[in-house]
């Protein structure tokens, strides 16, 4: 029915979310060549509506809706299955360096709770490492009022399998650029980076400056499997935090898969990965430790 990777990052708010579930969340979602044929088939689109709505921010990755119809279906999917929060899309441009496959980068964020304030295509041109992505990251920023860091950057990063080594290496590039640019030092960078197993094999890691520098938390623990098939155990999605008072606002120890494979009773062939999600503190959670 579908295969899918997901991303779940959990921002704790003073607030209810849908489900039930409390929290600000961002989250990154593989949806594996999610286009007019998945669109068409209203269970994989209730699925889909039930995982995203989880979340206040949820990046898309492996959005090849050619005709342009498969997003706004599943925007309105959500939107009716969650009728509590208002949402909204952010899409980059299609990405590929073939007119055969490209992907888009998309956000799906609630409205209510958080605003994009700027976005930037990465252009991908820097001197001596031009055309480093096969899909360049779409970096956008946002403002959540609520939450204890109120202005933060999300980089997405679908990696190639191929190329996953140069790609993490060349997002270190991006965060330097976007912290400049922006002035910000609160910047999370995220995605199905197919960081483990034959990938990323341990001996190139050091040539990783994204692994190396120590300004930069990788939140999910190496042993951590974010797939469900039987035959494998790789932590191929992440979530990279820059800026001390960024990592200081997670909640220790709160980077973990979330199986939804379980909780919605789906089969092996429905789901590829595992949602992973992080939980940071609220500005109303500080503030009352803060008076204790």
């Amino acid at each position: 029915m579908m295969s899918t990777s997901l991303l779940l990052l959990s921002f704790l708010l003073a607030v209810t979310a849908a489900q039930g579930a409390s929290g600000f969340r961002i989250c990154a979602f593989n949806l594996h060549h999610f286009g007019a044929s998945k669109a068409s088939k209203n269970d994989v689109m209730i699925t889909l509506a039930r995982i995203i709505s989880r979340c206040d921010v949820c990046l898309l990755q492996e959005v090849r809706d050619s005709k342009g119809t498969a997003l706004p279906k599943l925007l309105e999917t959500i939107k009716r299955y969650d009728k509590q929060n208002k949402y909204e899309a952010l899409a980059s441009e299609r990405l590929g360096r073939t007119e055969s496959y490209q992907e888009q980068y998309v956000f799906i964020y609630r409205s209510n709770t958080v605003k994009v304030t700027d976005q930037f295509q990465y252009p991908d041109n820097l001197p001596g490492d031009e055309d480093a992505f096969s899909r360049e990251p779409f970096v956008v920023r946002f403002s959540a009022p609520r939450t204890s860091i109120k202005d933060f950057v999300l980089i997405p990063q679908h990696t190639t399998p191929t190329n996953t080594t140069k790609e993490l290496d060349a997002l270190y590039d991006v965060l330097q650029q976007v912290r400049k640019m922006w002035k910000n030092e609160n910047v999370m960078l995220l995605g199905d980076f197919n960081a483990d197993c034959g990938y990323l094999a341990k001996k190139n890691r050091k040539h990783v400056r994204l692994i190396t520098d120590s300004s930069l938390h990788w939140l999910i623990p190496e042993n951590t499997d974010t797939t469900v098939k039987l035959t494998t155990s790789c932590s191929y999605d992440r979530i990279v935090v820059h800026g001390e008072r960024f990592y200081r606002a997670v909640v220790p120890s709160s980077a973990q898969p979330f199986n939804f494979q379980q909780e919605y009773r789906l089969t092996e062939e429905q789901v590829t990965y595992l949602c992973i999600y992080i939980k940071i503190s609220s500005w109303h959670h500080i503030h009352k430790q803060q008076h204790h």
